[in-house]
């Protein structure tokens, strides 16, 4: 069990994980064993809320299929219960960012202030650029 927050959590049985050869350095040991973990999380047949479900089918993420199914590949450690777990991990955390709703922003205007030091600032500029063309005799 997948556990999200107080009252989110997902059954193992959801999650398919799939163990592979890893890529990269890592001498012979890296030919032999399958330490690489490939986790697949299909969003649609979940046991997720619908709240959960439309805020992760619309995210623009590269792990997310036109399906969608999340799949996250780990490889960064040598043994398969630490690329597990990093694997459950950044998925946890993949549907933790999506409960966070974004506070809305509303447009505001400069002060005068600001504005005022701002061209006070550009006219400074401008006159220690103007000081620096060729000298007129």
């Amino acid at each position: 069990m997948l556990f999200i927050s107080h009252n989110v959590s997902i059954p193992d049985d959801e999650i398919d994980i799939s163990y592979i050869r890893a890529q990269g350095a890592g001498g012979q040991n890296v030919n032999k064993v399958s330490s690489a973990v490939h986790l697949r999380f299909d969003v649609q047949a979940s046991s997720l809320s619908e709240f959960y479900k439309e805020r992760l089918l619309a995210l623009k993420d590269s792990r997310l299929t036109k399906d969608g199914v999340i799949v996250i590949k780990a490889q960064q450690f040598r043994t398969q219960e630490k690329n597990r777990e990093d694997a459950l991990l950044r998925l946890q955390e993949l549907i933790k960012s999506v409960a966070q709703v974004q506070k809305a922003r509303r447009a505001t205007k400069p002060t005068k202030s600001s504005q005022r030091k701002r061209m006070d600032s550009k006219t400074q500029r401008g006159k220690t650029k103007s000081l620096r063309g060729k000298v007129q005799f």
